[in-house]
């Protein structure tokens, strides 16, 4: 009886321990997982104040400047999340695809359609290792239409970095606390190293505000990031920034707020306030004296107007753009100088 008895403890123990290690091995294979996701976008503009045609203009910012009805991208995005390493394999197809990879192709064929390319390793719970071609850390907005409220971008993200290509550590130092140190290849250089320089960033964020940093062989760029929920409904983004090019040559600066507030579930407005002024002839507003030279520290304020309309996958996004210039950056409708634009965009924006 006392052999049963034992034999028995032993059988249960051999069970359960079996049980355990198949709940482990469960837990195990649920944390490894492979996604496959992306959005497709596309989009009708048109000018008030300006012509529609040949001479169509828009304001000097990227992602939503062609006339008439007109295509963002394809983001189609694979990933995998494993226990310790995983990867992300980001491409683009499409207009906008083209305007966020400008530098590429440098070596391969298919270099323009490169977004973010890289693995990763998470060496503890709190430090990551990450390398290969990620999207800039700086700035409010991002490439995918998915991920911003205002179709548009501002100025401020148009002209800042938009990848970077190296090795970056980020660290979790408490559940409020984070730092990121990185060295890459000379911005937006995503391929391969062309110039022999190389770049370092930081970033160091607090409870949802991020304070960063970025020496470029070239240039140099501070950047604050973040924003605040008023209340269960009102969000306030922010975003500033400053960047000197090399010798004194010139640079930018500028602020945007963004105040969004959440009507109901399928609807939200959303509103962005910009100043940017360049210093020196840096030439992102695009105003140009007769000779074709960039006017010397311009500045331009732009108002954009949002409504987002939720239908299940799809965003249905009009918007109402004002930009007004120090100098005449823009053309009105009988192709005449002017200092102020007005525009009208209609996206749409699916993601899976």
């Amino acid at each position: 009886m006392k052999k049963f008895f034992t034999l028995t403890l032993l059988l249960i123990s051999i069970v359960l321990t079996a049980q355990e290690t198949e709940e482990t091995t469960a837990e195990v294979k649920k944390e490894k997982s492979f996604t496959f996701s992306g959005s497709i976008d596309a989009y009708y503009r048109t000018n008030f104040t300006a012509p529609n045609d040949e001479n169509a203009i828009a304001p000097g910012t990227s992602f939503a400047n062609l006339p008439g009805f007109a295509l963002g991208m394809a983001n189609l995005v694979a990933s995998y999340e494993g226990e310790k390493v995983g990867f992300v394999a980001d491409l683009v197809f499409g207009p906008r695809g083209t305007d966020a990879i400008f530098a590429s192709p440098m070596y391969s064929n298919t270099g323009d359609i490169v977004n973010q390319l890289y693995a990763y390793w998470n060496v503890t719970e709190s430090v990551t290792l990450t390398m290969g071609n990620f999207n800039t850390f700086l700035g409010y907005e991002v490439i995918s239409p998915v991920a911003n409220f205002n179709y548009s971008t501002s100025y401020l993200f148009s002209y800042g970095p938009f990848s970077h290509t190296g090795l970056k550590a980020d660290f979790a130092l408490s559940d409020d606390l984070s730092l990121m140190v990185g060295v890459f290849n000379d911005t937006d250089l995503t391929e391969f190293n062309a110039t022999g320089d190389y770049a370092a960033g930081a970033q160091i964020g607090y409870k949802g505000q991020y304070l960063n940093v970025l020496y470029d062989p070239s240039f140099f760029e501070i950047d604050f990031t973040g924003g605040f929920d008023l209340s269960e409904d009102f969000f306030l983004g922010i975003n500033a920034a400053y960047l000197s090019l090399e010798d004194d040559a010139g640079g930018f600066m500028g602020g945007a707020l963004y105040p969004q507030y959440t009507i109901s579930d399928s609807f939200a407005l959303g509103l962005r306030g910009e100043y940017f002024k360049e210093d020196k002839a840096f030439g992102a507003i695009g105003t140009y004296d007769e000779f074709g030279n960039p006017v010397e520290d311009s500045s331009v304020f732009a108002a954009t107007l949002t409504g987002s309309f939720t239908i299940d996958n799809l965003i249905i996004k009009p918007e109402i753009r004002l930009d007004s210039a120090s100098d005449n950056a823009f053309v009105d409708t009988d192709l005449m100088p002017s200092k102020s634009l007005g525009s009208f965009v209609l996206a749409a924006i699916y993601s899976f």
